[in-house]
């Protein structure tokens, strides 16, 4: 249960991390500096079986 919810959290935080918009485009690697810490984070907890 708690894989799928963070499966589409983080399919939802790929999506918002594209810049598509115009508004976004100024914001540089910010969003998906970040989404890449959340992922790597999220492999070492389900590498130490903590997830």
């Amino acid at each position: 249960m708690l894989g799928t919810i963070l499966l589409i959290v983080l399919i939802l935080m790929l999506i918002g991390a594209i810049p598509a918009w115009p508004h976004s485009k100024n914001w540089g690697y910010g969003p998906s500096g970040g989404l890449g810490l959340i992922v790597i984070i999220l492999i070492v907890l389900l590498l130490l079986g903590r997830l």
